[in-house]
């Protein structure tokens, strides 16, 4: 009968992670090189002041203006946000500008809210923010609504 030699050596038990490593880290350097190239935005600079106390709503002057699909505006004053009424209109953006200066002029604590009728050109949209960052308003925000 033949007999087999005895093995110098044991079975192993142990898993070989050295691999598993390997493809950790080219995982690792491909995160690394691509993560920054995801980073998208647009710089902006805020304005830096010393932070007061918010006024109460009944205390705040607000501007609702609306952009419709044409690219004609329409605003609303009050001192809530309201959607439904319309306190004066504008046919182009310089009129619009000139009329809500002299609006924020009376009250510079005066917060404007743009909201844009989902057809409206974006660019109508933009304009409009520079027209009124060009008349004097810094104090400027988005409405949405929820889907």
């Amino acid at each position: 009968m033949l007999a087999r030699p005895p093995h110098k050596h044991g079975l192993k038990a142990e898993m070989n992670v050295v691999p598993y490593i390997d493809v950790m880290l080219v995982l690792l350097v491909i995160f690394m090189v691509t993560a920054p190239m995801l980073v998208q935005g647009v710089q902006i600079e805020l304005p830096k002041v010393a932070a007061e106390a918010l006024p109460t709503p009944g205390e705040q002057r607000i501007v609702t203006l609306s952009v419709k699909s044409d690219g004609s505006y329409y605003w609303n004053v009050g001192s809530e946000i309201d959607i439904e009424s319309q306190t004066d209109s504008a046919v182009d953006k310089s009129e619009m500008r000139e009329k809500i200066a002299a609006i924020v002029q009376e009250n510079t604590e005066t917060q404007v809210y743009i909201r844009a009728d989902q057809n409206a050109d974006y660019g109508a949209v933009v304009a409009g923010i520079a027209e009124l960052q060009q008349g004097g308003v810094s104090r400027l925000g988005l409405i949405t609504e929820a889907p």
